[in-house]
């Protein structure tokens, strides 16, 4: 609750609009499927990986539709190895927990060390839905005011063709 919290204070006090609602613990997917409010936006999975030193980490967001060959991920980042980095990394970089994970996260990581991968096709979409770093709830965010908020950040992101 108190991540939660932090992410909704953020966005209030930086003036980003949001939709916010509340429902059981969805640590996937499939689970979260049954919870989600039909409201127009594109609900996103959320991966966190490390490169093979271990010295940058990525977050990558893509439909939640959609599946990634972590090898064929490894191609188009043209980032090296890479390996979904451990709960210890994901707490340190993100002050996020595995089931949780998120954009929002992006406000744990002062240091801006995570570079964020988003997928093309979710430029076109109107609102995006994820985790406010508590799968307990679900923020909807327009697509400017998503763009509002990485810019806010500070963290490096670009938008790629994932698939």
């Amino acid at each position: 609750m108190e991540r939660r919290q932090k992410v909704l204070d953020y966005l209030d006090r930086t003036g980003i609009p949001y939709e916010y609602y509340e429902h059981p613990e969805t640590p996937t997917i499939e689970i979260a499927r049954q919870y989600w409010h039909d409201d127009g936006s594109k609900h996103c999975k959320n991966l966190f990986f490390r490169n093979h030193k271990g010295n940058r980490h990525y977050l990558v967001v893509f439909d939640c539709d959609r599946q990634l060959a972590i090898h064929d991920l490894e191609h188009r980042l043209r980032q090296g190895k890479l390996s979904f980095a451990s709960e210890q990394r994901m707490e340190r970089y993100l002050g996020l927990r595995p089931g949780s994970v998120s954009p929002f996260g992006l406000i744990n990581d002062l240091e801006n060390h995570v570079h964020l991968f988003l997928d093309q096709t979710l430029h076109d979409q109107p609102a995006l839905s994820f985790h406010p770093n508590d799968n307990t709830a679900t923020v909807v965010i327009r697509h400017g005011a998503f763009l509002q908020f990485l810019e806010s950040c500070g963290n490096s992101y670009e938008f790629i063709e994932l698939y």
